[in-house]
């Protein structure tokens, strides 16, 4: 008999039958697998996805394993998904014969896209210097249209260090690093390339991407008529030179054919040329001291032998 006054309330049939935990694990996202047809890359996705030796570890890995990380993506307008995170996951799949792979689905606006792209990238051991400098670029920009601020309190930069310096938090650079990352996005195609390939060193790169983009195509000419490289001290007199109206091709070889204070020779020996050569044991410093001892010797025979 029901108590005078009493206030009965059924329990409802998820109450009864469904714990805590599956009732948060209902509101997790959920893992799809999604066709490898229905995935584009990413608009403007600064990260080059090679066909290099990683990759194919990654493609065995996937043939043994399957992709063990899903993908994160988005739902297109046009119909598929953008792809945001896993675009080498996504080459692997297509490489080891795969028909889909699994994918995170997320409503996600353009700026909230790039960031999480970025920063999912980011992470990477092996980053070119092109890839870090308009994933900078990318990610700065996602920032500024948010309208997202630091603690000015704490500091004393403010304007666009203060942004850099969020933009660099995930990877450890300072704002001013990252500010010099994204100089590079305004040199032309062939000079970043060399700045990928180390023919040109980060420092004076940053310095030559204040030249305009004419001085820059002639700075690429300058640099085969002098079969050199700009040190860094060179790079700014020919940045200081730019903004003085000043930068013709005729200084620019001048400048480059000046011989470099700290030019030195600089041998390379392979590892496999030499192995077995020295004992296990002996540190990279022994190796180099034995092998100017021997050169020393062998020119003392050479001279010898002259007389």
């Amino acid at each position: 008999m029901q108590r005078k006054g009493g206030n009965l309330t059924l329990a409802s049939y998820e109450d009864i039958f469904s714990t805590e935990e599956s009732r948060a694990d209902a509101k997790l996202e959920k893992v799809q697998e999604i066709s490898l047809s229905e995935l584009y890359p990413f608009k403007g996705h600064p990260f080059k996805v090679l066909d290099d030796e990683a990759m194919q570890k990654t493609v065995e890995s996937i043939e043994q394993f399957g992709v063990l990380t899903p993908a994160i993506a988005r739902p297109r307008v046009e119909g598929g998904y953008e792809l945001i995170a896993g675009h080498r996951r996504h080459h692997a799949s297509q490489l080891a014969g795969k028909e889909t792979m699994p994918v995170i689905i997320r409503d996600l606006d353009d700026d909230a896209a790039v960031i999480l792209m970025v920063d999912s990238n980011l992470q990477r051991e092996t980053l070119l210097p092109s890839e870090k400098a308009f994933a900078y670029k990318m990610k700065l920009d996602a920032i500024k249209h948010q309208g997202q601020r630091t603690d000015l309190t704490s500091r004393q930069v403010v304007g666009k260090l203060e942004m850099a310096d969020v933009v660099g938090e995930e990877s450890g650079d300072s704002g001013r690093q990252v500010q010099r990352y994204i100089r590079l996005t305004e040199l032309i195609p062939e000079l970043l390339d060399m700045v990928d390939n180390k023919k040109i060193a980060f420092n004076p790169a940053v310095e030559l991407s204040y030249l305009t983009k004419d001085e820059q195509t002639n700075f690429l000419e300058a640099m085969e008529y002098a079969q050199a490289t700009p040190s860094l001290s060179q790079a700014q007199r020919l940045k200081k030179f730019s903004q003085e109206g000043r930068c013709s091709f005729d200084v620019m070889c001048a400048i480059l054919s000046e011989k470099k204070k700290d030019e030195q020779y600089k041998i390379v020996l392979r590892k496999e040329d030499i192995e077995g050569v020295f004992p296990s044991s002996f540190t990279p410093q022994q190796m180099q001291e034995t092998v100017i001892r021997l050169l020393k010797h062998w020119k003392l025979n050479r001279d010898r032998d002259a007389r």
